[in-house]
Protein backbone atom coordinates (compact mmCIF):
# COMPACT_ATOMS: atom_id res chain seq x y z
CA UNK A 1 0.00 0.00 0.00
CA UNK A 2 2.90 2.23 0.49
CA UNK A 3 4.26 2.33 -2.67
CA UNK A 4 0.63 2.83 -4.19
CA UNK A 5 0.03 6.11 -1.84
CA UNK A 6 3.40 7.69 -2.82
CA UNK A 7 2.29 7.49 -6.23
CA UNK A 8 -1.28 8.56 -5.55
CA UNK A 9 0.37 11.74 -4.38
CA UNK A 10 2.91 12.34 -7.24
CA UNK A 11 0.11 12.01 -9.31
CA UNK A 12 -2.41 13.94 -7.50
CA UNK A 13 0.46 16.47 -6.82
CA UNK A 14 0.28 16.62 -10.48
CA UNK A 15 -3.37 17.65 -10.70
CA UNK A 16 -4.36 14.42 -12.09
CA UNK A 17 -7.43 12.86 -10.87
CA UNK A 18 -6.82 9.52 -9.91
CA UNK A 19 -9.15 6.38 -9.80
CA UNK A 20 -8.43 4.12 -6.48
CA UNK A 21 -10.19 0.77 -5.10
CA UNK A 22 -8.92 -0.11 -1.80
CA UNK A 23 -10.25 -3.63 -0.23
CA UNK A 24 -12.66 -2.70 2.62
CA UNK A 25 -13.61 -5.78 4.16
CA UNK A 26 -12.82 -9.38 3.55
CA UNK A 27 -14.67 -12.89 4.33
CA UNK A 28 -13.61 -16.50 4.18
CA UNK A 29 -10.36 -17.11 1.69
CA UNK A 30 -10.02 -13.66 -0.07
CA UNK A 31 -6.65 -12.91 -1.78
CA UNK A 32 -5.58 -9.95 -0.12
CA UNK A 33 -6.21 -8.04 3.27
CA UNK A 34 -8.13 -4.86 3.82
CA UNK A 35 -6.22 -1.80 2.69
CA UNK A 36 -5.01 -3.90 -0.37
CA UNK A 37 -5.28 -0.62 -3.05
CA UNK A 38 -5.10 -0.55 -6.67
CA UNK A 39 -4.86 3.33 -8.17
CA UNK A 40 -5.95 4.00 -12.22
CA UNK A 41 -3.59 6.70 -13.61
CA UNK A 42 -5.44 9.36 -16.25
CA UNK A 43 -2.91 7.65 -18.67
CA UNK A 44 -4.72 4.09 -17.93
CA UNK A 45 -1.90 2.75 -16.08
CA UNK A 46 -2.39 0.19 -13.31
CA UNK A 47 -0.39 0.29 -10.44
CA UNK A 48 -1.05 -2.05 -7.41
CA UNK A 49 -3.81 -5.01 -6.86
CA UNK A 50 -6.91 -5.88 -4.98
CA UNK A 51 -6.94 -9.32 -5.23
CA UNK A 52 -3.86 -10.51 -7.12
CA UNK A 53 -5.79 -10.40 -10.84
CA UNK A 54 -9.07 -12.13 -10.07
CA UNK A 55 -11.17 -8.77 -10.23
CA UNK A 56 -8.43 -6.53 -10.94
CA UNK A 57 -10.62 -6.12 -14.58
CA UNK A 58 -13.76 -5.03 -12.97
CA UNK A 59 -12.24 -2.49 -10.49
CA UNK A 60 -10.35 -0.96 -13.59
CA UNK A 61 -14.11 -0.10 -15.38
CA UNK A 62 -15.08 0.99 -12.06
CA UNK A 63 -12.25 3.42 -11.37
CA UNK A 64 -12.94 5.01 -14.79
CA UNK A 65 -16.46 5.35 -14.18
CA UNK A 66 -15.86 7.09 -11.16
CA UNK A 67 -13.17 9.67 -12.08
CA UNK A 68 -15.78 10.15 -14.83
CA UNK A 69 -18.76 10.56 -12.67
CA UNK A 70 -16.97 12.04 -9.73
CA UNK A 71 -19.57 9.10 -7.52
CA UNK A 72 -17.95 6.85 -5.51
CA UNK A 73 -19.12 3.37 -4.96
CA UNK A 74 -18.92 0.42 -3.10
CA UNK A 75 -18.86 -2.67 -4.93
CA UNK A 76 -18.36 -6.45 -4.20
CA UNK A 77 -16.91 -9.18 -5.61
CA UNK A 78 -16.92 -12.65 -5.09
CA UNK A 79 -18.33 -16.18 -7.02
CA UNK A 80 -21.69 -16.71 -6.14
CA UNK A 81 -24.14 -19.38 -7.54
CA UNK A 82 -26.39 -16.64 -9.10
CA UNK A 83 -23.51 -15.29 -11.00
CA UNK A 84 -20.59 -17.65 -11.16
CA UNK A 85 -19.47 -16.28 -14.54
CA UNK A 86 -19.17 -12.93 -13.35
CA UNK A 87 -15.92 -10.82 -11.73
CA UNK A 88 -15.05 -12.91 -8.96
CA UNK A 89 -12.33 -14.44 -6.79
CA UNK A 90 -11.86 -18.07 -8.09
CA UNK A 91 -10.35 -18.73 -4.61
CA UNK A 92 -14.18 -18.77 -3.73
CA UNK A 93 -13.84 -15.78 -1.41
CA UNK A 94 -15.39 -12.76 -1.34
CA UNK A 95 -14.05 -9.03 -0.95
CA UNK A 96 -15.88 -5.29 -0.58
CA UNK A 97 -13.71 -2.97 -2.56
CA UNK A 98 -14.46 1.13 -2.35
CA UNK A 99 -13.68 2.51 -5.20
CA UNK A 100 -13.18 7.22 -5.27
CA UNK A 101 -11.74 9.16 -7.23
CA UNK A 102 -8.72 11.11 -5.59
CA UNK A 103 -7.82 14.86 -6.52
CA UNK A 104 -5.96 17.34 -4.51
CA UNK A 105 -9.53 19.01 -4.13
CA UNK A 106 -10.78 15.57 -2.08
CA UNK A 107 -8.16 14.56 -0.33
CA UNK A 108 -5.97 17.79 0.93
CA UNK A 109 -4.78 15.75 3.46
CA UNK A 110 -3.13 13.60 1.19
CA UNK A 111 0.77 15.27 1.63
CA UNK A 112 0.64 15.07 5.34
CA UNK A 113 -0.23 11.49 4.99
CA UNK A 114 2.28 10.58 3.13
CA UNK A 115 5.01 12.50 4.87
CA UNK A 116 4.14 10.70 8.06
CA UNK A 117 3.96 7.31 6.48
CA UNK A 118 7.44 8.31 5.40
CA UNK A 119 9.26 9.79 8.52
CA UNK A 120 7.27 6.21 10.07
CA UNK A 121 4.98 8.07 12.28
CA UNK A 122 1.66 6.07 13.49
CA UNK A 123 -1.10 7.83 11.24
CA UNK A 124 -4.62 6.48 10.04
CA UNK A 125 -7.08 7.35 7.51
CA UNK A 126 -10.54 6.66 8.35
CA UNK A 127 -12.67 7.42 5.13
CA UNK A 128 -17.00 7.47 5.16
CA UNK A 129 -17.73 4.39 2.50
CA UNK A 130 -21.65 3.74 3.64
CA UNK A 131 -23.92 6.53 4.44
CA UNK A 132 -26.72 8.55 3.38
CA UNK A 133 -24.89 11.91 3.00
CA UNK A 134 -21.33 11.61 3.56
CA UNK A 135 -19.70 8.99 1.31
CA UNK A 136 -16.33 10.43 0.61
CA UNK A 137 -15.86 12.31 3.33
CA UNK A 138 -12.60 11.25 5.85
CA UNK A 139 -10.56 11.74 9.08
CA UNK A 140 -7.19 11.65 8.98
CA UNK A 141 -6.44 10.39 12.88
CA UNK A 142 -2.59 10.49 14.64
CA UNK A 143 -2.42 9.46 18.40
CA UNK A 144 -2.34 12.96 19.85
CA UNK A 145 -4.65 15.02 16.74
CA UNK A 146 -7.50 14.39 14.17
CA UNK A 147 -8.30 16.14 11.25
CA UNK A 148 -10.89 15.84 8.56
CA UNK A 149 -14.75 16.97 7.54
CA UNK A 150 -17.16 14.57 8.93
CA UNK A 151 -20.24 16.48 9.81
CA UNK A 152 -21.34 14.88 13.03
CA UNK A 153 -19.22 15.77 16.37
CA UNK A 154 -20.53 12.64 17.87
CA UNK A 155 -19.30 10.32 15.06
CA UNK A 156 -16.18 11.96 14.26
CA UNK A 157 -15.84 11.32 18.46
CA UNK A 158 -16.38 7.66 17.99
CA UNK A 159 -14.52 7.31 14.08
CA UNK A 160 -11.10 8.95 15.92
CA UNK A 161 -11.56 6.40 19.18
CA UNK A 162 -11.97 3.55 17.36
CA UNK A 163 -9.50 4.01 14.93
CA UNK A 164 -6.94 5.05 17.58
CA UNK A 165 -7.50 1.46 18.77
CA UNK A 166 -6.87 0.09 15.42
CA UNK A 167 -3.87 1.89 15.19
CA UNK A 168 -2.68 0.94 17.77
CA UNK A 169 -3.01 -2.68 16.94
CA UNK A 170 -1.41 -2.06 13.92
CA UNK A 171 -5.51 -3.27 12.03
CA UNK A 172 -7.13 -2.02 9.25
CA UNK A 173 -10.84 -2.32 9.37
CA UNK A 174 -14.19 -1.26 8.06
CA UNK A 175 -16.32 0.22 11.66
CA UNK A 176 -19.88 0.40 11.40
CA UNK A 177 -22.13 2.51 13.36
CA UNK A 178 -25.73 3.99 13.34
CA UNK A 179 -26.10 6.89 11.10
CA UNK A 180 -25.43 9.49 13.67
CA UNK A 181 -22.11 7.36 15.07
CA UNK A 182 -23.56 5.49 17.39
CA UNK A 183 -22.49 2.52 19.07
CA UNK A 184 -25.39 0.49 18.18
CA UNK A 185 -27.31 0.59 14.83
CA UNK A 186 -26.26 0.79 11.31
CA UNK A 187 -25.79 3.06 8.22
CA UNK A 188 -22.79 4.26 8.81
CA UNK A 189 -19.75 2.41 7.71
CA UNK A 190 -15.99 3.39 8.09
CA UNK A 191 -13.05 1.80 6.37
CA UNK A 192 -9.73 2.71 8.37
CA UNK A 193 -6.69 2.38 6.91
CA UNK A 194 -3.35 2.49 9.07
CA UNK A 195 -0.35 3.04 8.56
CA UNK A 196 2.77 2.79 11.28
CA UNK A 197 6.04 2.31 11.09
CA UNK A 198 6.28 -1.55 9.98
CA UNK A 199 7.69 -3.94 12.93
CA UNK A 200 11.08 -4.43 14.32
CA UNK A 201 12.96 -7.65 13.82
CA UNK A 202 16.04 -7.58 15.98
CA UNK A 203 18.59 -10.25 15.31
CA UNK A 204 21.25 -10.98 17.86
CA UNK A 205 24.24 -12.84 16.93
CA UNK A 206 26.38 -11.85 13.61
CA UNK A 207 26.30 -15.26 12.66
CA UNK A 208 25.31 -16.94 9.28
CA UNK A 209 21.93 -17.94 10.24
CA UNK A 210 21.43 -14.40 11.00
CA UNK A 211 22.31 -13.34 7.42
CA UNK A 212 19.73 -15.70 6.26
CA UNK A 213 17.08 -14.22 8.84
CA UNK A 214 17.96 -10.79 7.88
CA UNK A 215 17.21 -11.25 4.17
CA UNK A 216 13.81 -13.31 4.98
CA UNK A 217 12.82 -10.43 7.55
CA UNK A 218 13.35 -7.74 5.26
CA UNK A 219 11.60 -9.88 2.22
CA UNK A 220 8.43 -9.90 5.38
CA UNK A 221 8.32 -6.02 5.64
CA UNK A 222 10.20 -6.22 9.08
CA UNK A 223 12.81 -3.07 9.75
CA UNK A 224 15.95 -5.45 10.65
CA UNK A 225 18.60 -4.84 12.89
CA UNK A 226 21.61 -7.30 13.48
CA UNK A 227 22.90 -6.86 16.82
CA UNK A 228 26.45 -8.52 18.00
CA UNK A 229 29.01 -6.85 20.37
CA UNK A 230 31.91 -8.60 17.95
CA UNK A 231 32.82 -5.48 15.55
CA UNK A 232 34.99 -8.27 12.92
CA UNK A 233 31.68 -10.04 12.38
CA UNK A 234 29.36 -7.45 12.76
CA UNK A 235 29.42 -5.66 9.50
CA UNK A 236 27.16 -3.83 6.73
CA UNK A 237 28.88 -5.75 4.00
CA UNK A 238 27.91 -9.06 5.73
CA UNK A 239 24.37 -8.17 6.20
CA UNK A 240 23.31 -6.14 3.48
CA UNK A 241 19.78 -6.81 4.08
CA UNK A 242 19.57 -5.55 6.91
CA UNK A 243 18.64 -1.61 7.69
CA UNK A 244 20.86 -1.52 10.86
CA UNK A 245 24.44 -3.10 12.29
CA UNK A 246 24.81 -2.28 15.54
CA UNK A 247 27.82 -3.24 17.07
CA UNK A 248 27.12 -3.66 20.78
CA UNK A 249 26.74 -6.10 23.70
CA UNK A 250 23.30 -7.45 22.94
CA UNK A 251 21.43 -6.64 26.28
CA UNK A 252 22.42 -3.16 26.39
CA UNK A 253 21.34 -2.39 23.16
CA UNK A 254 17.64 -3.76 24.19
CA UNK A 255 17.62 -2.17 27.28
CA UNK A 256 18.69 1.05 25.57
CA UNK A 257 16.04 0.22 22.97
CA UNK A 258 13.32 -0.34 25.51
CA UNK A 259 14.07 3.22 27.54
CA UNK A 260 13.72 4.77 24.84
CA UNK A 261 10.23 3.16 23.57
CA UNK A 262 12.03 1.69 20.48
CA UNK A 263 10.71 -1.79 20.30
CA UNK A 264 6.75 -2.97 21.28
CA UNK A 265 4.38 -5.51 20.95
CA UNK A 266 4.77 -6.26 17.48
CA UNK A 267 8.90 -6.54 18.21
CA UNK A 268 10.40 -9.82 17.47
CA UNK A 269 13.53 -10.76 19.17
CA UNK A 270 15.94 -13.67 17.22
CA UNK A 271 18.58 -14.44 19.70
CA UNK A 272 21.10 -16.64 17.57
CA UNK A 273 24.14 -16.56 19.71
CA UNK A 274 24.64 -19.87 21.37
CA UNK A 275 26.57 -17.70 23.63
CA UNK A 276 25.26 -17.83 27.38
CA UNK A 277 27.25 -15.00 28.28
CA UNK A 278 25.45 -13.18 25.48
CA UNK A 279 22.40 -14.85 25.50
CA UNK A 280 21.65 -15.38 28.89
CA UNK A 281 21.55 -11.41 29.99
CA UNK A 282 20.21 -10.63 26.88
CA UNK A 283 17.13 -13.05 27.55
CA UNK A 284 16.79 -11.83 31.02
CA UNK A 285 16.05 -8.48 29.58
CA UNK A 286 13.58 -9.50 26.58
CA UNK A 287 11.52 -11.83 28.26
CA UNK A 288 10.64 -8.86 30.66
CA UNK A 289 9.67 -6.60 28.22
CA UNK A 290 6.39 -6.64 26.43
CA UNK A 291 7.61 -8.07 22.90
CA UNK A 292 5.33 -10.33 20.11
CA UNK A 293 8.42 -12.82 20.01
CA UNK A 294 11.38 -14.01 21.60
CA UNK A 295 12.84 -17.08 20.56
CA UNK A 296 16.34 -18.76 20.94
CA UNK A 297 18.44 -20.93 18.49
CA UNK A 298 20.51 -23.99 20.38
CA UNK A 299 19.99 -28.21 20.90
CA UNK A 300 17.56 -28.87 23.57
CA UNK A 301 20.81 -29.44 25.37
CA UNK A 302 21.68 -25.86 25.19
CA UNK A 303 18.00 -25.06 25.68
CA UNK A 304 18.13 -26.93 29.19
CA UNK A 305 21.45 -25.36 30.19
CA UNK A 306 20.30 -22.25 29.08
CA UNK A 307 17.00 -22.44 31.53
CA UNK A 308 19.01 -23.46 34.33
CA UNK A 309 21.21 -20.36 33.71
CA UNK A 310 18.32 -17.97 33.82
CA UNK A 311 16.37 -19.36 36.52
CA UNK A 312 19.92 -18.77 38.29
CA UNK A 313 19.35 -15.21 37.28
CA UNK A 314 16.00 -14.61 38.48
CA UNK A 315 14.00 -15.06 35.63
CA UNK A 316 10.72 -16.43 37.00
CA UNK A 317 9.32 -19.98 35.35
CA UNK A 318 6.14 -17.55 33.94
CA UNK A 319 9.02 -15.00 32.13
CA UNK A 320 10.77 -18.27 31.04
CA UNK A 321 6.87 -19.57 29.50
CA UNK A 322 7.13 -16.21 26.79
CA UNK A 323 10.22 -18.58 25.31
CA UNK A 324 10.60 -20.45 21.98
CA UNK A 325 13.70 -22.50 22.38
CA UNK A 326 14.51 -23.71 20.49
CA UNK A 327 13.28 -21.51 18.11
CA UNK A 328 11.16 -22.27 15.08
CA UNK A 329 8.87 -24.77 13.70
CA UNK A 330 9.21 -28.65 13.13
CA UNK A 331 10.24 -28.30 9.45
CA UNK A 332 13.30 -30.42 9.54
CA UNK A 333 15.16 -27.31 8.61
CA UNK A 334 19.44 -27.64 8.13
CA UNK A 335 20.18 -25.03 6.22
CA UNK A 336 20.36 -21.32 7.32
CA UNK A 337 18.04 -19.92 5.14
CA UNK A 338 15.78 -23.31 5.69
CA UNK A 339 16.20 -22.22 9.33
CA UNK A 340 15.34 -18.85 8.73
CA UNK A 341 11.77 -20.07 6.84
CA UNK A 342 11.28 -21.84 10.41
CA UNK A 343 11.48 -19.12 12.53
CA UNK A 344 9.90 -16.90 9.87
CA UNK A 345 6.91 -19.67 10.02
CA UNK A 346 6.39 -19.80 13.88
CA UNK A 347 6.57 -15.94 14.22
CA UNK A 348 3.30 -15.76 11.47
CA UNK A 349 1.85 -18.58 13.39
CA UNK A 350 2.21 -17.13 16.51
CA UNK A 351 1.12 -13.39 14.91
CA UNK A 352 -1.92 -14.79 13.17
CA UNK A 353 -3.23 -17.84 15.53
CA UNK A 354 -2.06 -20.73 12.59
CA UNK A 355 -1.85 -24.24 13.88
CA UNK A 356 1.45 -24.45 11.64
CA UNK A 357 0.25 -28.07 10.68
CA UNK A 358 0.18 -29.06 6.97
CA UNK A 359 -3.48 -27.08 5.15
CA UNK A 360 -4.23 -30.98 3.42
CA UNK A 361 -4.84 -31.73 6.51
CA UNK A 362 -6.95 -29.41 8.21
CA UNK A 363 -10.38 -28.19 7.68
CA UNK A 364 -11.55 -24.41 7.82
CA UNK A 365 -10.97 -21.20 7.05
CA UNK A 366 -7.29 -20.48 5.60
CA UNK A 367 -7.26 -17.12 6.69
CA UNK A 368 -7.92 -16.19 10.32
CA UNK A 369 -8.93 -13.35 11.65
CA UNK A 370 -6.63 -12.09 14.58
CA UNK A 371 -8.73 -11.52 16.64
CA UNK A 372 -10.58 -14.99 16.99
CA UNK A 373 -9.67 -18.73 16.57
CA UNK A 374 -6.18 -18.66 18.26
CA UNK A 375 -5.39 -22.26 19.05
CA UNK A 376 -2.16 -24.37 20.15
CA UNK A 377 0.74 -23.44 17.79
CA UNK A 378 3.30 -26.39 18.45
CA UNK A 379 6.34 -25.21 19.20
CA UNK A 380 5.35 -21.63 20.62
CA UNK A 381 5.72 -19.99 23.84
CA UNK A 382 4.11 -22.19 26.60
CA UNK A 383 4.38 -26.03 24.52
CA UNK A 384 6.88 -28.18 23.55
CA UNK A 385 9.10 -27.34 21.02
CA UNK A 386 10.96 -28.68 17.98
CA UNK A 387 13.35 -26.26 17.07
CA UNK A 388 14.14 -25.56 13.27
CA UNK A 389 17.95 -24.52 14.42
CA UNK A 390 20.62 -25.77 16.52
Amino acid sequence: MRDVLAELARRVAAGEVVGVGTVVATFSSAPRPPGAAMLVGADGEVVGSVSGGCVEGAVYEAAREVVATGSPVLRRYGVTGDDALAAGLTCGGVIDVYVEAVSAGSFPQLPDVLAAVRAREPVAVATVVEHPEWVGRRLVVRPDRVVGDVPSARARDAITDDARGLLAAGRSATLRYGPDGQRRGEGLAVFVNSFEPPPRLLVFGAIDFASAMARLGAFLGYRVTVCDARPVFATSGRFPEADEVVVDWPHRYLARQADQGLVDGRTVVAVLTHDPKFDVPLLEVALRLELGYVGAMGSRRTHEDRLRRLRAAGVADDELAGLASPIGLDLGARTPEETAVSIAAEIIALRWGGGGGRLTRTDGSIHRDPGRDRGPVPGLPGEPARGGGG
